[in-house]
């Protein structure tokens, strides 16, 4: 047994200017599979060790029911990285899916044990995950949609909100746990008709298509490889885009974008604009959309009184977070549904002081 936790031990800062320093390309890539695993804990710190020898960055969950990861990998590493995963019986084969556009998208490598590697809300025995719906190529995709098939986005409000399929039903939902039982009473009804499910990469149709499925749904289809894997075909294939926007992604990145088209506006003077950021006043980080005038005039952050906090000095910074309290499911909220109309939040702040 570890008697240490293996993780990364530098400042944020001490990273982005090892990432500076570097002279060589990285691939951000992401993948996912539900497999039963076993020692969690051993499997973990393996692939933490291996992982941190080759420079591998990112963001990585595992569970008794599989390995959800994105990840940087260095570009001179990536045939060693890709032969010790496959050489994993559990990971043999294990597709990718690359980034649509690269950029600094991770600054660490953070692997987590989680009870769920995408969390449901639902117990174990209530569908089977692996009785997943029809996969389905861009090309084939696009045609459903031109033969009126329902297209369901199965992404949280704030993703769809920069970016959807034409047409989809986009859930105004905040967590994934949500959707699921909202997206089957919203479709009560319609159990014979032809449901195309989609989202990042694929790994959050997998588990509502199942769900859908043990729900009485016939015919369930799922979008191959997700939004990522479908700008990649589509530009491969000389195929019409029927997405609209950006994709938003978890990371340093903050979306790709998949067509010309801006569907959005800033949260603070409805300019129209797609670009999400994070309040600078980090007991804030309010996730919203900010323009760049809105971003000169307020520093990047969310209100004027979050932008009198930022510029507080640094100690009476840390005085006030240590009298911060945790986040509660009604702050979260509000950190994802903004009311900042001309840097005035209309919903109270997001933070409270004790």
């Amino acid at each position: 047994m570890h008697m240490f936790k293996l993780r990364n031990t530098l400042s944020k800062e001490d990273c982005l200017k090892k990432l500076e320093q570097e002279d060589f390309q990285r691939k951000t890539v992401s993948f996912y599979r539900y497999v039963k695993l076993d020692n969690v804990r051993k499997l973990r710190d393996e692939l933490y060790l291996e992982w941190e020898a080759l420079g591998v960055l990112g963001r990585v969950y595992v569970s008794q029911e599989g390995i959800n990861a994105q990840i940087s990998v260095p570009e001179p590493n990536w045939d060693e990285f890709v032969a010790k995963l496959h050489g994993r019986k559990a990971f043999a084969g294990i597709p990718f899916k690359k980034g649509v556009e690269e950029g600094t998208s991770f600054w660490k490598l953070a692997l987590k044990i989680k009870e769920q590697i995408v969390a449901d809300g639902l117990p174990h025995d209530e569908y089977d995950v692996e009785n997943v719906g029809t996969h389905l190529s861009a090309k084939e995709w696009n045609q459903a949609m031109e033969d009126g098939a329902i297209v369901v986005d199965m992404r949280n409000g704030y993703e769809s909100r920069i970016g959807h399929f034409k047409g989809a039903v986009t859930p105004d939902v905040d967590t994934f746990k949500e959707e699921l039982p909202m997206v089957k009473e919203e479709l009560k009804g319609k159990e014979d008709e032809k449901v195309l499910l989609y989202c990042t990469g694929g790994i959050r149709c997998e588990k509502a298509s199942a769900y859908l499925k043990s729900a009485g749904f016939k015919d369930v289809n799922q979008l191959h490889g997700g939004i990522i894997d479908y700008k990649h075909q589509i530009d491969a294939e000389g195929l019409e885009n029927k997405f609209v926007g950006t994709n938003y992604v978890f990371d340093d990145r903050t979306d790709e974008r998949i067509s010309d088209d801006v569907i959005a506006d800033c949260d603070q003077c409805d300019e129209n604009w797609d670009k999400y950021t994070n309040c600078a006043n980090v007991m804030c980080n309010l996730l919203f959309i900010q323009c760049g005038k809105c971003e000169k005039q307020f520093e990047n952050c969310c209100t004027t009184e979050c932008m009198e906090i930022k510029n507080m000095p640094e100690e009476e910074q840390r005085a006030m977070r240590k009298r911060q309290r945790s986040s509660d499911t009604a702050a979260y909220r509000r950190r994802i549904r903004p009311s900042i109309k001309g840097g005035v939040n209309k919903n109270g702040p997001v933070f409270e002081l004790k």
